[in-house]
C-alpha cells in the first residue's frame, strides 16, 4: 500500500518512454498529479486504494470554482484520466476511478456553484411577512434543500409534501421521492399556515391562485441574487447544483446523489445501485449542510 508520490516516478516514466510525450507535457503532468496529492492530503486520503470517484470530482469541483482556464482544466482531467489507468494497468488499484469522466453527463455537474454564504445570503432575501416574500421563501429553501428542478418545483402539489419527503416528477413523469431538511419544511409551513388557507392544488401559486411556471422562479431568484449582492450567474440550476455540490463535499456518496437528483443518462444510472428511502433520508440528515 502507498501513496501517489511513490507511484509518481514510475508513472512519469512510462508515459515518457511508452506514449513518447514531450518533456515538457510530462513535466505538466508531474505537477497536475502532485497538485492532486495535495488535494487529497487536505482531505486526510494518503493511499491511492482509499481514492474513491467521489473524491475526483470533489477535486475537479474545486478546480471549476478555482476558474481554471478550460485549456488548463481539459489537461489536468487527461492527467489524471492517464494516471489512474496506469495505476490499472500496473494492477496498484483493482478499477479505472475516472470511467465516469468519459459520459458527457458528467461535465453538467461542474458548473459554478454556490458558497455556503452565498447560499444563505439568497436564501435570508425573502420578506416573510408577505404572501409573496413567504411563497419564494419556501421556493429557494426547498430548491436547495431537494436539487429538484424549476419545474420539478413548480408542479409539486400540496398533497406531495410531508413531513419528510416531497414526491417529485421528473422527466418522463418519473416519479421520485427526495427527502427534505426541516428548514425547507420549517419555511413551507409558513406559507402554507399565514397565505395560504385554501386549495389543496398546486404548492406554488400567483396572488390570485393561479399555479406559477419555471420563468416566475428563475425571475425570482435572479431579484434576490441581485438584492443579496451575488454577481454570479444565478438561476434555479444554480442552486440544483450547489445542493449536489455541498452533498459531495460533505462525503456523500455520487450515488446517493444521482438518486435525489433522478438523473436518466443510462450510461450513468446503470453504474449505480438503487438506494432505499430509508438510507436517502438517513444519508440526507448527516451530509446536507442545511438540515
Amino acid at each position: 500500500m502507498a501513496g501517489i508520490q511513490e507511484h509518481l516516478s514510475s508513472f512519469l516514466a512510462y508515459i515518457g518512454s511508452e506514449k513518447g510525450l514531450s518533456i515538457n507535457t510530462i513535466e505538466a503532468y508531474g505537477r497536475d498529479i502532485t497538485f492532486f496529492q495535495k488535494f487529497l492530503e487536505d482531505k486526510s486520503v494518503f493511499l491511492v486504494e482509499k481514492i474513491k470517484p467521489e473524491i475526483i470530482m470533489q477535486y475537479l469541483t474545486f478546480l471549476k470554482q478555482k476558474r481554471y482556464a478550460s485549456s488548463s482544466f481539459a489537461r489536468i482531467v487527461i492527467s489524471l484520466k492517464v494516471f489512474f489507468r496506469f495505476l490499472k494497468k500496473e494492477k496498484l488499484i483493482l478499477d479505472d476511478l475516472t470511467l465516469f469522466l468519459d459520459s458527457p453527463k458528467t461535465w453538467k455537474f461542474m458548473p459554478t456553484v454556490m458558497t455556503y454564504s452565498e447560499v444563505e445570503k439568497l436564501l435570508s432575501m425573502p420578506v416573510v411577512t408577505t404572501f409573496i416574500g413567504a411563497r419564494d421563501k419556501a421556493i429557494l429553501e426547498l430548491l436547495y434543500a431537494t436539487g429538484i428542478r424549476a419545474t420539478e418545483a413548480a408542479n409539486i402539489k400540496i398533497v406531495h409534501v410531508s413531513d419528510e419527503l416531497v414526491k417529485v416528477t421528473g422527466k418522463g413523469k418519473k416519479e421520485r421521492l427526495v427527502p427534505v431538511g426541516k428548514k425547507a419544511i420549517d419555511a413551507i409551513d409558513h406559507y402554507l399556515l399565514h397565505f395560504r388557507k385554501e386549495g389543496d392544488g398546486y404548492l406554488f401559486v400567483s396572488q390570485n391562485l393561479k399555479k406559477i411556471n419555471r420563468i416566475v422562479i428563475y425571475q425570482r431568484i435572479q431579484y434576490y441574487a441581485k438584492k443579496a449582492g451575488i454577481y454570479k450567474k444565478i438561476s434555479p440550476h444554480t442552486l440544483r447544483h450547489s445542493f449536489a455540490t455541498h452533498l459531495l463535499e460533505n462525503g456523500a456518496d455520487l450515488r446517493l446523489i444521482q438518486d435525489m437528483l433522478g438523473h436518466e443518462d443510462i450510461s450513468t444510472t446503470d453504474r449505480y445501485t438503487h438506494i432505499s428511502q430509508k438510507f436517502l433520508k438517513e444519508a440526507f440528515a448527516r451530509f446536507h449542510p442545511r438540515p
